[in-house]
């Protein structure tokens, strides 16, 4: 990626090509002892690359659907 020709979109384009984790710590406390301490952790990235494709999902749904049928509705 070439920075010098890059506009915000182009940038924004590209991190949510490839996607951003990011990650961070915060403790709260009182006279040094630590009374509260939360991990928070974000993934930002475009929706198509954490869900699959529609057409695979329907597949899935359909193989379930098939294989229910011949177990006569129960699942093990």
């Amino acid at each position: 990626m070439d920075l010098e020709d890059s506009s915000l979109l182009d940038v924004l384009d590209h991190v949510l090509t490839k996607g951003v984790m990011a990650t961070g710590d915060v403790t709260l406390g009182v006279a040094g002892i630590d009374l509260i301490y939360v991990r928070l952790s974000a993934l930002l990235c475009a929706a198509d690359r954490l869900m699959p494709p529609e057409n695979a999902a329907a597949r899935r749904t359909a193989r379930r659907k098939s294989a229910r049928g011949r177990t006569g509705g129960r699942t093990s």
